[in-house]
């Protein structure tokens, strides 16, 4: 049994860690909403832009044109390139761990399918959680620890890695795995195909717009040059989305975990006053015992 001592400095201990997680709460309930509007703001951009080339690359096969590579593919699915999304701090729950858990079963369909699976991380969590199993398919490790905000720049660099390996063959198919925001409490790891690009078929809601997008436009330069250009600008959008995604996932889980660790260390300072109160009245007792016997004995 733990002497009174070691319960004091236990309760103590937790009363310094509790107040740890209340900051860290704190601190990612004020960067959330900076990054929760960053992300719902990049939404609508990034949607528009797939109606656009959507648009486009219709009017481009209607016409006998041929399609972008980027668009068409390479004819075969072969390689498969995995950008692997995560954060480069922790304690945010399960965040980082999901969306390492969807990669890494993507990996065993694919290789059981016989297909070649090469893996890029950005963050240095989704690493780490892949290294044991699969540290001889990660090409590179990208990290993004020492920015402070994450910009278009960032993912521009990003998309100009992945536009460089695909114009040298390393690979056929590109899929994003990053963590989409819902709520604080909610954060849904997503798997994004972005080469060859893959547009979502419009909902019938949004049959108007679309029909009112697919007008007869003139294009100055040509229709080819402009979809080309446009896939390119889509996979630095797609990837500064799913950055900003990530940002606003994170913060809301780091927010939930801070606050279920903060009333667990409320719950176990509770117990441990309650076992330090019960032994030092034992103790008390038992002092008193022994002065009673001595007195009688007298």
């Amino acid at each position: 049994m733990a002497s009174l001592k070691d319960l004091r400095n236990r309760i103590a201990s937790v009363k310094a860690t509790r107040k740890i997680t209340q900051a860290m709460q704190m601190v990612a309930a004020a960067k959330l909403r900076r990054a929760q509007e960053a992300a719902l703001a990049a939404r609508p951009y990034a949607e528009r832009m797939s109606n656009v080339m959507s648009n486009l690359n219709k009017g481009m096969t209607d016409g006998g044109g041929d399609s972008s590579p980027l668009l068409s593919g390479t004819g075969k699915e072969d390689v498969h390139l995995l950008v692997v999304m995560t954060a480069s701090r922790g304690l945010c729950g399960g965040f980082n761990s999901n969306i390492a858990r969807k990669a890494r079963a993507d990996i065993i369909r694919l290789q059981n399918e016989g297909k070649t699976v090469k893996l890029l991380c950005v963050g240095s969590k989704g690493a780490d959680a892949l290294k044991r199993d699969y540290e001889q398919l990660i090409l590179k490790k990208i990290d993004f620890k020492a920015v402070k905000r994450i910009s278009f720049a960032e993912a521009e660099g990003v998309s100009k890695e992945l536009l460089a390996m695909f114009e040298a063959g390393e690979f056929d198919v590109c899929t994003m795995y990053f963590s989409e925001f819902k709520s604080v409490m909610e954060q849904i790891p997503t798997g994004l195909q972005l080469i060859p690009a893959k547009f979502e078929a419009a909902d019938d809601d949004d049959a108007p717009k679309s029909a009112s997008a697919a007008a007869i436009y003139e294009y100055e330069p040509n229709q080819e040059e402009l979809l080309d250009f446009l896939l390119q600008r889509n996979i630095g959008a797609q990837v500064f989305r799913g950055l900003l995604e990530n940002g606003a996932s994170e913060q809301g889980a780091r927010m939930t975990a801070m606050d279920s660790a903060t009333r667990n260390a409320g719950d176990m300072i509770d117990d441990l006053t309650i076992s330090y109160n019960r032994q030092r009245q034992a103790q008390i007792t038992k002092e008193l015992i022994e002065i009673i016997s001595g007195a009688e004995a007298l």
